[in-house]
């Protein structure tokens, strides 16, 4: 079955409570998310999910080079960051896209959807 990353995107600069107008929105949009991860759970379409520290808490490893270079702080400058995710295996497109709906409200977040890479689709970008 196809996996996709469901990504929860959150304002760069976080106030006190995230993206939250305060700590009972906070609390219900982590009970409601707790919720839609037992669904995916009980329904077989979860993976693996997790929330994110802040963007300023990154380091970027650049080994490019000759030498390695560490910086401190996101890799992109962006006015949003990717503040959680989830892994879900679904069995196309649509479905994904409903349960990241559902995921978006849960979460209070925007959810964005891609599909990870597969054998057949790295054949067919060579074969391009």
């Amino acid at each position: 079955m196809p996996r996709y990353m469901l990504s929860v995107w959150e304002p760069a600069e976080r106030a006190r409570f995230g993206g939250y107008a305060g700590k009972e929105e906070m609390l219900q949009a982590f009970a409601d998310t707790g919720a839609f991860n037992e669904k995916l759970e009980r329904e077989g379409y979860f993976v693996f999910a997790d929330g994110l520290e802040q963007a300023t808490t990154a380091t970027v490893v650049d080994g490019l080079g000759d030498e390695v270079v560490i910086s401190d702080g996101p890799y992109a400058e962006s006015k949003e960051f990717i503040g959680g995710f989830w892994v879900i295996e679904a069995p196309d497109l649509d479905v994904a896209l409903r349960l990241a709906a559902e995921g978006s409200k849960a979460c209070r977040g925007k959810v964005e959807v891609r599909p990870f890479q597969t054998e057949e689709s790295f054949k067919a970008l060579l074969e391009s």
